[in-house]
């Protein structure tokens, strides 16, 4: 990873993309038939494997997980309308020293490595894409830090696969291949960087660049910059965990969500051994910290000060991150269009410095970790915090559902919630779900946050 001082001012950030991990067929390739020696020699079941690719995804509630196997073949597979039965391949993981049998549920072939979420999956092309059950107990791609994955999955060919007329396609064999890579949507189009302060302290960081600036660094277009601050949780030296562990920056990155509101998203990690010398014992109150993390944030914004849109900077944060959120708004009030602080805990009497900075706060009202009303070390939770903005002068719009509601009927609820602070003039919303309600665990309140079109919507809607 390139390291970054404050003199170099983050010049990673005008580099070039890296290539995908996999390249994708040539157009020659792809379009082979039947009628060439190389559809001959795929039609007769000779179809070697060139190379194995784990396919992993960040999910809203479980994490990072592998999710398919990709495997790639010299020719182009075309099964003419049949089906391949999951029982036709076998894969096992080695993960923590165990050698545990993967669940197969959808096997189909494609042009690309990436899975294919239609009900009709699949097209004619020189891959195979093996889905796995995201809920086997080996799925995890990760614990505290990434799992050791590169040749840890091995796919094994049982049963041959022909067409519906009964022509030989791909034959069994004796041989399994292992996985060369790992590709992680998204996740891998982040550029890594860190950040030397001017007092010495290094902030690790991960950083999205929207495709035009991608294609076009001389580009005077202004976008968004996104500021993630993920949770106590991710406070570690891998740089890899503040994306994978929680789907927040994904979130922003996303194709679909960039296609909308194309933004830069910064999300830096906190590193080992945690720093813990904030006012409340936590990390992103920790002076070293926050005085890293605004310069960087100052640093970016001023390198780039042809291409950011200084009216639009976003702060999101869930846990500490939440709690990190409070702190630097009251410190530089001036600075940030909006944010969305989920779960976290501040100063009441703070609140005062940021009634008119736009807010959609969540919390889930039996959360243990971070208690809803009573917050962490001596300071309140959103509730409280909530009715300290109130107190202020702010009107704050509410609102309170179950958060395992389907997603069509959880953002019905956050419009309904919308329209309300609309008609009554605020800025300011915060949703609240009903006990019992947050799935895997209470404090997982933002399992469904980054995934509210009507939330992001809303947060792209605010400038300065």
């Amino acid at each position: 990873m390139r390291r970054i001082t404050r003199r170099t001012a983050l010049a990673v950030t005008a580099g070039a993309v890296a290539a995908p991990a996999v390249s994708t067929t040539t157009a020659s390739a792809a379009d082979t038939t039947t009628a060439t020696p190389q559809g001959r020699q795929a039609a007769s079941g000779h179809n070697p494997v060139l190379r194995t690719d784990l396919v992993t995804r960040v999910t809203p509630r479980n994490n990072w997980l592998v999710t398919a196997v990709a495997l790639q073949y010299s020719y182009r597979i075309d099964l003419r309308g049949g089906v391949i039965p999951p029982s036709t391949f076998q894969v096992k993981a080695t993960v923590g020293g165990q050698t545990v049998a993967r669940t197969v549920t959808r096997v189909y072939s494609s042009t690309t490595a990436e899975v294919d979420d239609r009900a009709r999956p699949g097209r004619p092309g020189d891959r195979l894409i093996i889905e796995l059950d995201p809920n086997d107990p080996n799925a995890r791609a990760s614990g505290t830090d990434p799992l050791p994955l590169d040749r840890a999955y091995s796919v094994r060919q049982v049963a041959d696969v022909h067409t519906p007329e009964g022509e030989p396609v791909l034959k069994a064999g004796p041989f399994a291949s292992r996985n060369d890579d790992v590709i992680t949507p998204v996740v891998d189009d982040f550029a890594a960087g860190s950040f030397t302060d001017s007092a010495g302290f290094e902030l690790d960081f991960r950083l999205y660049r929207p495709e035009g600036f991608v294609r076009n660094p001389r580009t005077r277009e202004r976008y968004p910059l996104v500021v993630t601050l993920h949770g106590g949780g991710e406070v570690a030296d891998n740089n890899m965990t503040q994306l994978t562990s929680n789907r927040i920056a994904v979130t922003f990155a996303k194709p679909e969500r960039q296609r909308r509101d194309p933004a830069f998203v910064l999300s830096p990690q906190i590193p080992l051994p945690r720093p813990m010398d904030g006012p409340d014992g936590t990390d992103w109150t920790d002076a070293k910290v926050q005085a890293a993390l605004i310069e960087l944030i100052d640093t970016f914004v001023s390198k780039h000060s042809r291409n950011v849109d200084t009216a639009r900077l976003y702060l999101v944060g869930l846990s500490s991150g939440g709690r990190g959120i409070y702190s630097l708004l009251a410190k530089r009030p001036d600075v940030f269009a909006a944010a969305l602080p989920t779960a976290g805990w501040g100063d009441s009497a703070t609140m005062d410095r940021i009634t008119h900075i736009p807010m959609w706060a969540d919390h889930s009202v039996d959360d243990p970790v971070v208690p809803y009303r009573e917050g962490r070390f001596g300071k309140p939770g959103t509730w409280t915090l909530m009715n300290a903005l109130e107190s202020a002068g702010a009107r704050v719009a509410r609102g309170e559902w179950a958060n395992d509601l389907p997603k069509a009927q959880f953002e019905a609820r956050s419009r309904a919630l919308l329209r309300q602070a609309r008609a009554t003039r605020s800025h300011v919303l915060f949703t609240s779900y009903t006990a019992g309600t947050t799935p895997v665990n209470p404090h997982l309140s933002w399992a469904q946050t980054y995934e509210n079109d009507v939330v992001i919507d809303w947060l792209f809607e605010q400038s300065r």
